[in-house]
Protein backbone atom coordinates (compact mmCIF):
# COMPACT_ATOMS: atom_id res chain seq x y z
CA UNK A 1 0.00 0.00 0.00
CA UNK A 2 1.32 3.42 -0.95
CA UNK A 3 2.04 5.95 1.82
CA UNK A 4 2.03 9.75 1.86
CA UNK A 5 4.44 12.06 3.65
CA UNK A 6 3.55 15.35 5.33
CA UNK A 7 6.37 17.72 6.37
CA UNK A 8 5.45 20.55 8.71
CA UNK A 9 7.28 23.86 8.26
CA UNK A 10 6.24 25.93 11.32
CA UNK A 11 7.82 29.27 10.42
CA UNK A 12 5.81 32.42 9.67
CA UNK A 13 6.74 36.07 9.24
CA UNK A 14 3.53 36.94 11.08
CA UNK A 15 1.04 34.73 12.90
CA UNK A 16 -2.48 35.60 11.73
CA UNK A 17 -5.12 36.29 14.38
CA UNK A 18 -7.41 33.43 13.28
CA UNK A 19 -4.71 30.75 13.03
CA UNK A 20 -4.50 27.87 15.50
CA UNK A 21 -1.87 25.84 13.64
CA UNK A 22 1.51 25.04 15.16
CA UNK A 23 3.33 28.10 13.81
CA UNK A 24 5.90 30.56 15.14
CA UNK A 25 6.82 34.07 13.99
CA UNK A 26 10.26 35.62 14.29
CA UNK A 27 12.23 32.36 14.43
CA UNK A 28 13.47 32.28 10.84
CA UNK A 29 17.10 32.13 12.09
CA UNK A 30 16.38 28.53 13.08
CA UNK A 31 15.41 27.44 9.55
CA UNK A 32 18.85 25.95 8.61
CA UNK A 33 18.97 23.90 11.83
CA UNK A 34 15.35 22.86 11.33
CA UNK A 35 15.99 21.67 7.78
CA UNK A 36 18.94 19.66 9.08
CA UNK A 37 16.71 18.11 11.77
CA UNK A 38 14.06 17.23 9.18
CA UNK A 39 16.69 15.42 7.12
CA UNK A 40 17.85 13.56 10.25
CA UNK A 41 14.26 12.47 10.91
CA UNK A 42 14.00 11.22 7.32
CA UNK A 43 17.31 9.35 7.71
CA UNK A 44 16.08 7.78 10.95
CA UNK A 45 13.07 6.36 9.10
CA UNK A 46 15.38 5.20 6.33
CA UNK A 47 17.32 3.09 8.84
CA UNK A 48 14.08 1.69 10.24
CA UNK A 49 12.60 0.76 6.87
CA UNK A 50 15.65 0.05 4.73
CA UNK A 51 13.97 1.79 1.78
CA UNK A 52 10.93 -0.49 1.83
CA UNK A 53 8.18 2.14 1.66
CA UNK A 54 6.34 3.28 -1.45
CA UNK A 55 5.48 6.99 -1.39
CA UNK A 56 2.93 8.53 -3.76
CA UNK A 57 2.49 12.07 -2.37
CA UNK A 58 4.59 14.58 -0.44
CA UNK A 59 3.15 17.73 1.12
CA UNK A 60 5.01 20.67 2.65
CA UNK A 61 2.54 22.44 4.97
CA UNK A 62 2.77 25.11 7.62
CA UNK A 63 3.25 27.72 8.69
CA UNK A 64 4.77 29.21 5.60
CA UNK A 65 6.88 26.60 3.80
CA UNK A 66 7.76 29.16 1.11
CA UNK A 67 10.12 30.80 3.62
CA UNK A 68 12.55 27.99 2.84
CA UNK A 69 14.95 28.44 -0.08
CA UNK A 70 14.94 26.34 -3.23
CA UNK A 71 18.25 24.64 -2.24
CA UNK A 72 16.72 23.70 1.12
CA UNK A 73 13.75 22.05 -0.63
CA UNK A 74 16.18 20.30 -2.93
CA UNK A 75 18.09 18.88 0.06
CA UNK A 76 14.90 17.64 1.74
CA UNK A 77 13.57 16.04 -1.45
CA UNK A 78 16.92 14.36 -2.11
CA UNK A 79 16.78 12.88 1.39
CA UNK A 80 13.22 11.67 0.82
CA UNK A 81 14.14 10.05 -2.49
CA UNK A 82 17.10 8.36 -0.83
CA UNK A 83 15.02 7.06 2.07
CA UNK A 84 11.85 5.93 0.29
CA UNK A 85 10.63 4.53 -3.00
CA UNK A 86 9.09 7.81 -4.16
CA UNK A 87 6.94 7.35 -7.25
CA UNK A 88 8.26 9.10 -10.38
CA UNK A 89 4.73 10.53 -10.73
CA UNK A 90 4.43 11.58 -7.10
CA UNK A 91 2.34 14.66 -6.35
CA UNK A 92 4.66 17.01 -4.44
CA UNK A 93 2.81 19.99 -2.97
CA UNK A 94 3.93 23.19 -1.32
CA UNK A 95 1.86 25.72 0.62
CA UNK A 96 2.94 29.32 0.03
CA UNK A 97 1.95 32.83 1.00
CA UNK A 98 1.66 34.96 -2.16
CA UNK A 99 3.98 37.66 -0.83
CA UNK A 100 6.81 35.25 0.09
CA UNK A 101 7.66 33.98 -3.39
CA UNK A 102 9.79 35.37 -6.20
CA UNK A 103 10.21 34.23 -9.77
CA UNK A 104 13.70 32.87 -9.17
CA UNK A 105 12.58 31.02 -6.02
CA UNK A 106 9.60 29.44 -7.80
CA UNK A 107 11.87 28.44 -10.68
CA UNK A 108 14.22 26.73 -8.22
CA UNK A 109 11.43 25.03 -6.27
CA UNK A 110 9.96 23.65 -9.47
CA UNK A 111 13.37 22.40 -10.59
CA UNK A 112 13.83 20.71 -7.19
CA UNK A 113 10.76 18.59 -7.94
CA UNK A 114 7.78 20.37 -6.38
CA UNK A 115 4.94 20.11 -8.93
CA UNK A 116 1.89 21.46 -7.08
CA UNK A 117 1.59 24.78 -5.28
CA UNK A 118 -1.15 26.09 -3.01
CA UNK A 119 -1.39 29.83 -2.38
CA UNK A 120 -3.23 31.17 0.67
CA UNK A 121 -5.25 33.84 -1.14
CA UNK A 122 -8.13 33.89 1.43
CA UNK A 123 -9.94 36.93 -0.04
CA UNK A 124 -9.78 39.50 -2.83
CA UNK A 125 -11.12 42.24 -0.54
CA UNK A 126 -8.45 44.48 1.00
CA UNK A 127 -10.47 45.15 4.18
CA UNK A 128 -11.06 41.45 4.74
CA UNK A 129 -7.38 40.70 4.22
CA UNK A 130 -6.51 43.35 6.82
CA UNK A 131 -9.02 41.84 9.25
CA UNK A 132 -7.38 38.44 8.75
CA UNK A 133 -3.97 40.11 9.25
CA UNK A 134 -2.75 38.82 5.92
CA UNK A 135 0.33 40.59 4.60
CA UNK A 136 -0.62 40.55 0.90
CA UNK A 137 -3.22 42.14 -1.35
CA UNK A 138 -5.02 40.51 -4.26
CA UNK A 139 -2.67 42.02 -6.84
CA UNK A 140 0.08 40.03 -5.13
CA UNK A 141 -2.00 36.87 -5.59
CA UNK A 142 -2.35 37.59 -9.30
CA UNK A 143 1.40 38.17 -9.61
CA UNK A 144 2.21 35.00 -7.65
CA UNK A 145 -0.05 32.91 -9.88
CA UNK A 146 1.58 34.37 -13.00
CA UNK A 147 5.06 33.66 -11.62
CA UNK A 148 4.09 30.09 -10.74
CA UNK A 149 2.77 29.51 -14.27
CA UNK A 150 5.98 30.91 -15.72
CA UNK A 151 7.98 28.56 -13.48
CA UNK A 152 6.10 25.58 -14.94
CA UNK A 153 3.46 24.84 -12.30
CA UNK A 154 0.45 23.29 -14.02
CA UNK A 155 -1.30 22.20 -10.82
CA UNK A 156 -2.22 25.18 -8.68
CA UNK A 157 -4.62 25.65 -5.76
CA UNK A 158 -5.98 28.82 -4.20
CA UNK A 159 -7.24 28.73 -0.59
CA UNK A 160 -10.17 30.93 0.44
CA UNK A 161 -11.97 31.69 3.72
CA UNK A 162 -15.64 32.66 3.98
CA UNK A 163 -18.02 33.48 6.81
CA UNK A 164 -15.87 36.36 8.06
CA UNK A 165 -17.22 38.90 10.57
CA UNK A 166 -19.29 41.49 8.66
CA UNK A 167 -18.50 39.85 5.31
CA UNK A 168 -21.31 40.26 2.79
CA UNK A 169 -22.52 37.74 0.26
CA UNK A 170 -21.62 40.20 -2.52
CA UNK A 171 -18.06 40.55 -1.26
CA UNK A 172 -17.65 36.77 -1.11
CA UNK A 173 -19.09 36.35 -4.60
CA UNK A 174 -16.58 38.88 -5.94
CA UNK A 175 -13.71 36.93 -4.35
CA UNK A 176 -14.83 33.60 -5.81
CA UNK A 177 -15.34 35.14 -9.25
CA UNK A 178 -11.92 36.81 -9.23
CA UNK A 179 -10.25 33.61 -8.12
CA UNK A 180 -12.05 31.51 -10.73
CA UNK A 181 -10.95 34.03 -13.37
CA UNK A 182 -7.33 33.10 -12.55
CA UNK A 183 -8.17 29.53 -13.68
CA UNK A 184 -6.44 27.56 -10.94
CA UNK A 185 -6.80 23.81 -11.26
CA UNK A 186 -8.07 23.58 -7.69
CA UNK A 187 -9.97 25.81 -5.24
CA UNK A 188 -10.41 25.25 -1.49
CA UNK A 189 -12.97 27.25 0.48
CA UNK A 190 -13.19 26.92 4.26
CA UNK A 191 -15.60 28.53 6.69
CA UNK A 192 -13.92 30.62 9.36
CA UNK A 193 -13.95 29.04 12.80
CA UNK A 194 -13.21 31.12 15.90
CA UNK A 195 -10.76 28.77 17.54
CA UNK A 196 -10.14 28.80 21.29
CA UNK A 197 -6.79 30.35 22.15
CA UNK A 198 -6.51 32.51 19.03
CA UNK A 199 -6.84 36.31 19.09
CA UNK A 200 -10.03 35.97 17.03
CA UNK A 201 -11.46 33.60 19.62
CA UNK A 202 -10.56 35.88 22.52
CA UNK A 203 -11.88 39.01 20.79
CA UNK A 204 -15.18 37.30 19.98
CA UNK A 205 -15.57 36.13 23.60
CA UNK A 206 -15.04 39.70 24.82
CA UNK A 207 -17.50 41.15 22.31
CA UNK A 208 -14.75 42.90 20.34
CA UNK A 209 -15.36 40.90 17.16
CA UNK A 210 -18.78 40.21 15.63
CA UNK A 211 -19.75 36.55 15.56
CA UNK A 212 -20.06 35.36 11.93
CA UNK A 213 -23.63 34.66 10.82
CA UNK A 214 -23.95 30.88 10.22
CA UNK A 215 -26.99 31.30 7.97
CA UNK A 216 -25.12 33.76 5.78
CA UNK A 217 -22.12 31.41 5.70
CA UNK A 218 -24.45 28.64 4.52
CA UNK A 219 -25.73 30.93 1.74
CA UNK A 220 -22.13 31.63 0.73
CA UNK A 221 -21.35 27.92 0.61
CA UNK A 222 -24.40 27.03 -1.48
CA UNK A 223 -23.74 29.87 -3.92
CA UNK A 224 -20.08 28.77 -4.23
CA UNK A 225 -21.09 25.21 -5.01
CA UNK A 226 -23.43 26.35 -7.79
CA UNK A 227 -21.06 28.95 -9.24
CA UNK A 228 -18.00 26.70 -9.34
CA UNK A 229 -19.99 23.90 -10.93
CA UNK A 230 -21.01 26.33 -13.67
CA UNK A 231 -17.33 27.27 -14.02
CA UNK A 232 -16.33 23.64 -14.72
CA UNK A 233 -15.07 22.82 -11.23
CA UNK A 234 -16.20 19.50 -9.79
CA UNK A 235 -16.83 19.36 -6.06
CA UNK A 236 -15.25 16.17 -4.75
CA UNK A 237 -14.97 17.03 -1.03
CA UNK A 238 -17.01 19.24 1.28
CA UNK A 239 -14.61 22.20 0.92
CA UNK A 240 -12.72 21.38 -2.28
CA UNK A 241 -13.30 21.75 -6.02
CA UNK A 242 -11.06 20.73 -8.90
CA UNK A 243 -10.86 20.77 -12.67
CA UNK A 244 -9.99 17.89 -14.93
CA UNK A 245 -11.53 14.82 -16.44
CA UNK A 246 -13.09 12.21 -14.18
CA UNK A 247 -10.52 9.54 -13.35
CA UNK A 248 -11.45 6.10 -14.73
CA UNK A 249 -10.05 4.41 -11.62
CA UNK A 250 -12.09 6.57 -9.23
CA UNK A 251 -15.45 7.74 -10.54
CA UNK A 252 -16.33 11.12 -9.09
CA UNK A 253 -12.76 12.32 -8.73
CA UNK A 254 -11.52 15.00 -11.14
CA UNK A 255 -7.93 14.58 -12.27
CA UNK A 256 -6.73 17.65 -10.35
CA UNK A 257 -8.20 16.50 -7.01
CA UNK A 258 -5.51 16.79 -4.33
CA UNK A 259 -4.05 13.28 -4.13
CA UNK A 260 -2.34 13.97 -0.82
CA UNK A 261 -5.49 15.08 0.96
CA UNK A 262 -7.34 12.10 -0.51
CA UNK A 263 -4.95 9.92 1.46
CA UNK A 264 -6.32 11.49 4.65
CA UNK A 265 -9.96 11.36 3.55
CA UNK A 266 -9.66 7.70 2.61
CA UNK A 267 -8.09 6.88 6.00
CA UNK A 268 -4.91 5.62 4.35
CA UNK A 269 -1.43 5.77 5.96
CA UNK A 270 0.78 8.84 6.04
CA UNK A 271 3.91 9.85 7.89
CA UNK A 272 4.09 13.22 9.66
CA UNK A 273 7.56 14.78 9.88
CA UNK A 274 8.54 18.02 11.57
CA UNK A 275 7.52 19.95 14.69
CA UNK A 276 3.92 19.22 15.69
CA UNK A 277 3.30 16.93 12.72
CA UNK A 278 0.77 14.11 13.07
CA UNK A 279 1.00 10.74 11.38
CA UNK A 280 -0.97 7.53 10.94
CA UNK A 281 0.65 4.24 9.99
CA UNK A 282 0.59 0.60 11.10
CA UNK A 283 -2.66 1.26 12.97
CA UNK A 284 -1.03 3.95 15.12
CA UNK A 285 -1.67 7.68 15.36
CA UNK A 286 1.20 9.75 16.69
CA UNK A 287 2.37 13.35 16.98
CA UNK A 288 5.74 15.10 17.25
CA UNK A 289 7.04 17.67 19.71
CA UNK A 290 5.48 21.08 19.07
CA UNK A 291 8.26 23.58 19.67
CA UNK A 292 10.96 24.18 17.09
CA UNK A 293 13.90 24.00 19.53
CA UNK A 294 12.54 20.87 21.21
CA UNK A 295 12.10 19.19 17.84
CA UNK A 296 15.63 20.06 16.73
CA UNK A 297 17.15 18.96 20.06
CA UNK A 298 15.40 15.59 19.93
CA UNK A 299 16.80 14.87 16.47
CA UNK A 300 20.41 15.94 17.10
CA UNK A 301 20.61 14.20 20.50
CA UNK A 302 22.68 10.98 20.45
CA UNK A 303 19.60 9.17 21.76
CA UNK A 304 18.10 9.79 18.33
CA UNK A 305 19.89 6.61 17.26
CA UNK A 306 18.19 4.59 20.01
CA UNK A 307 16.47 1.50 18.66
CA UNK A 308 13.57 1.70 21.11
CA UNK A 309 11.74 4.05 18.73
CA UNK A 310 9.58 1.78 16.62
CA UNK A 311 8.05 2.65 13.24
CA UNK A 312 6.25 4.93 12.59
CA UNK A 313 7.64 6.89 15.56
CA UNK A 314 10.92 8.78 15.45
CA UNK A 315 12.80 10.53 18.29
CA UNK A 316 10.59 13.59 17.64
CA UNK A 317 7.41 11.71 18.63
CA UNK A 318 5.88 12.63 21.99
CA UNK A 319 2.44 11.00 21.76
CA UNK A 320 1.13 7.82 20.22
CA UNK A 321 -2.09 5.84 20.29
CA UNK A 322 -2.72 2.34 18.97
CA UNK A 323 -6.08 2.46 17.23
CA UNK A 324 -8.89 0.18 18.32
CA UNK A 325 -11.41 -1.04 15.77
CA UNK A 326 -13.93 1.46 17.13
CA UNK A 327 -11.32 4.22 16.62
CA UNK A 328 -10.68 3.04 13.08
CA UNK A 329 -14.37 2.94 12.19
CA UNK A 330 -15.01 6.42 13.63
CA UNK A 331 -12.05 7.93 11.79
CA UNK A 332 -12.99 6.17 8.57
CA UNK A 333 -16.53 7.53 8.62
CA UNK A 334 -15.45 11.04 9.67
CA UNK A 335 -13.02 11.18 6.75
CA UNK A 336 -14.81 9.30 3.97
CA UNK A 337 -18.15 11.04 4.40
CA UNK A 338 -16.35 14.28 3.52
CA UNK A 339 -15.96 12.96 -0.03
CA UNK A 340 -19.07 14.30 -1.70
CA UNK A 341 -19.12 11.87 -4.64
CA UNK A 342 -17.24 8.82 -3.39
CA UNK A 343 -18.72 8.77 0.13
CA UNK A 344 -18.56 5.49 2.03
CA UNK A 345 -18.40 2.44 -0.21
CA UNK A 346 -20.09 -0.56 1.39
CA UNK A 347 -17.61 -2.87 -0.35
CA UNK A 348 -14.57 -0.99 0.95
CA UNK A 349 -16.09 -0.73 4.43
CA UNK A 350 -16.72 -4.49 4.48
CA UNK A 351 -13.18 -5.27 3.33
CA UNK A 352 -11.77 -3.13 6.14
CA UNK A 353 -14.11 -4.05 8.96
CA UNK A 354 -15.72 -7.36 8.08
CA UNK A 355 -19.32 -6.22 7.57
CA UNK A 356 -21.26 -3.54 5.73
CA UNK A 357 -21.96 -0.08 7.13
CA UNK A 358 -25.67 -0.77 7.62
CA UNK A 359 -24.80 -3.92 9.58
CA UNK A 360 -22.70 -1.90 12.03
CA UNK A 361 -25.07 1.07 12.26
CA UNK A 362 -28.56 -0.03 11.17
CA UNK A 363 -30.56 2.49 13.24
CA UNK A 364 -28.23 5.40 12.44
CA UNK A 365 -28.34 4.74 8.70
CA UNK A 366 -32.13 4.47 8.73
CA UNK A 367 -32.47 7.74 10.68
CA UNK A 368 -30.04 9.68 8.49
CA UNK A 369 -31.70 8.45 5.29
CA UNK A 370 -35.10 9.46 6.66
CA UNK A 371 -33.77 12.93 7.57
CA UNK A 372 -32.30 13.24 4.05
CA UNK A 373 -28.83 13.94 5.44
CA UNK A 374 -27.33 10.99 3.58
CA UNK A 375 -28.33 9.15 0.43
CA UNK A 376 -27.71 5.65 -0.85
CA UNK A 377 -26.50 5.18 -4.40
CA UNK A 378 -25.70 1.99 -6.26
CA UNK A 379 -22.51 2.00 -8.31
CA UNK A 380 -21.20 -0.78 -10.54
CA UNK A 381 -19.56 -2.64 -7.70
CA UNK A 382 -21.07 -1.41 -4.45
CA UNK A 383 -23.68 0.51 -2.57
CA UNK A 384 -22.38 3.95 -1.63
CA UNK A 385 -23.59 6.13 1.23
CA UNK A 386 -22.82 9.84 0.87
CA UNK A 387 -23.93 13.20 2.18
CA UNK A 388 -26.81 14.94 0.46
CA UNK A 389 -26.42 18.66 -0.37
CA UNK A 390 -28.35 19.33 2.85
CA UNK A 391 -26.08 16.92 4.69
CA UNK A 392 -23.00 18.83 3.57
CA UNK A 393 -24.32 21.87 5.42
CA UNK A 394 -25.14 19.78 8.48
CA UNK A 395 -22.19 17.42 8.29
CA UNK A 396 -21.47 17.59 12.01
CA UNK A 397 -24.91 16.13 12.74
CA UNK A 398 -24.03 13.17 10.55
CA UNK A 399 -20.59 12.66 12.07
CA UNK A 400 -21.86 12.96 15.65
CA UNK A 401 -24.57 10.40 14.91
CA UNK A 402 -21.93 7.77 14.24
CA UNK A 403 -19.28 8.86 16.72
CA UNK A 404 -21.74 9.04 19.63
CA UNK A 405 -23.02 5.53 18.82
CA UNK A 406 -21.25 2.25 19.44
CA UNK A 407 -21.04 -0.09 16.47
CA UNK A 408 -23.10 -3.23 16.86
CA UNK A 409 -21.05 -5.31 19.30
CA UNK A 410 -21.74 -8.52 17.38
CA UNK A 411 -19.84 -7.06 14.42
CA UNK A 412 -16.71 -6.05 16.33
CA UNK A 413 -13.82 -8.45 15.94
Amino acid sequence: MSTSIYLHIPFCKHRCAYCDFNTYAGQEDAIPAYVNALIKEIEFLKRQLNGALDVSTIFFGGGTPSLLSAPQFDSILRALNSAFAVSPNAEISLEANPDTVSQSQLDGIRQAGVNRISFGAQSSNSEELRLLERTHDFLTVIEAVAAARKAGFHNLNLDLIYGLPEQTLASWQTTVQRVADLRPEHISAYALTLEHGTPFGRWANRGLLPIPDPDLAADMYEWTTEYLQQSDYAQYEISNWAKGEEQPSAAGLPSFACKHNLQYWRSLPYLGLGAGAHGYADGMRYSNALRIKTYIDRLINPEAQDAHYKFPQTPAAVNHHKQTQVDEISDYLLNNFRLTQLGVSNTDFKIRFGAGLAEFFPAEIESLLADQLIEKKTSENSEVFRLTPRGRLLGNRVFIKFISSSPSSSRLS
